[in-house]
């Protein structure tokens, strides 16, 4: 069964998701550090760094590339090209309805390694796009790329996108169900054009079936943009349809209370650098956030040494294209 796997696996590419290290929790010594990836990973894949600072390192030797890790990472450190799933599902809009499934299923549709790749950004692009979507997995009790906790990952997946979706009125239509004999015998309505297009993009003589694996470059950190990482740009990017700017959206991130005593620490430990500590020329400091570049990890929270960061859920969608003021005081330390 192991070989049958690996060949299949192996069509795909380089399964080891990028690891970018300035959004790690452990680089930026935040305090209780994380261990989500190395507890979500069912292969022992994920090693953590012994020493301060260290991140991790994944043995692409263990590595199924199921996702599970990039899925449970609160920071965005770890992650996958997005790029497959999202035009797998825009290649089969005009069929009214698309399928996304794992590479155990046996279905003839679009295929992940393990939907443990499967993110809310996807699930909230399907809903921007109004796409009844079916998730099809096999059997992840006895699956040797993901682990038998898959469909209850994907369900709070699903939970975190219909909370995020509920502004725009459009919830996700997505089902998540075990394959049956009859699925692996379906059509999947991919359109000639949505056919076209990713033959071209994915140079391959197959549409359906597994979808290629896209290497990710480095991000550059001297450029600003590269620092969010991609699936927080997709959840923002797919809320369509777009909400008022005074409709409250679910996107968890720290607000600032009394107490502050304007030290750095907040600003150094955030992996996106949506917050930013700014020195005003007369000697007092305001510290901003970029509410779209947060990724909701609340590092700065667990790190505060007075302990006055919140947890706020609820923002104005009008927030999201602006740059809050968290907080502005008249002197530094």
């Amino acid at each position: 069964m192991w070989r049958d796997v690996l060949e299949q696996v192996s069509e795909l590419g380089n399964l080891v998701p990028r690891f970018t290290a300035p959004r790690c929790l452990l680089v930026r010594q935040a305090v209780g550090g994380c261990d989500a990836c190395q507890v979500a990973c069912p292969h022992e894949a994920i090693r953590l760094g012994e020493h301060l600072g260290v991140g991790i390192t994944i043995d692409p030797q263990k590595c199924t590339g199921c996702g599970l890790c990039v899925q449970s990472c609160p920071t965005g450190a770890l992650e996958y090209d997005l790029t497959g799933p999202l035009e797998a599902l825009q290649a089969q809009k005009d069929g009214g309805e698309a399928v996304l499934c794992c590479s155990q299923s046996g279905a003839p549709a679009p295929s992940l390694p393990c939907l443990g790749r499967v993110t809310p950004g996807v699930v909230s692009a399907a809903g921007a796009w109004n796409l009844p979507t079916t998730l099809l997995h096999g059997d992840c009790a006895a699956c040797p790329v993901g682990a038998g906790d898959v469909p209850e990952r994907l369900q709070e997946v699903i939970q975190q996108t219909q909370q995020l979706r509920a502004a725009t009125g459009r919830p996700a239509q997505v089902t998540l169900r075990r394959s049956t004999d009859s699925d692996r015998g379906r059509s999947v309505g991919v359109s000639r054009r949505g056919a076209f297009a990713a033959l071209l993009r994915a140079g391959q003589k197959q549409v359906i079936r597994q979808l290629p694996e896209r290497p990710l470059p480095f991000v550059d950190w001297s450029v600003p943009a590269e620092r969010l990482p991609a699936e927080w740009r997709w959840r923002a990017r797919t809320l369509r349809p777009t909400p008022a700017p005074d409709t409250p959206i679910h996107w968890l991130a720290p607000l600032i209370g009394e107490g502050c005593i304007d030290c750095p620490v907040c600003a150094n430990v955030c992996p996106t650098e949506a917050i930013t500590r700014d020195l005003q020329p007369d000697g007092g400091v305001q510290l901003h956030l970029n509410l779209s570049a947060c990724t909701g990890c609340m590092a700065c929270q667990r790190s505060c040494p007075p302990q006055v960061i919140h947890r706020q859920e609820q923002w104005f969608y009008a927030a999201l294209e602006t740059t809050v003021l968290l907080r502005e005081s008249g002197s530094v330390m």
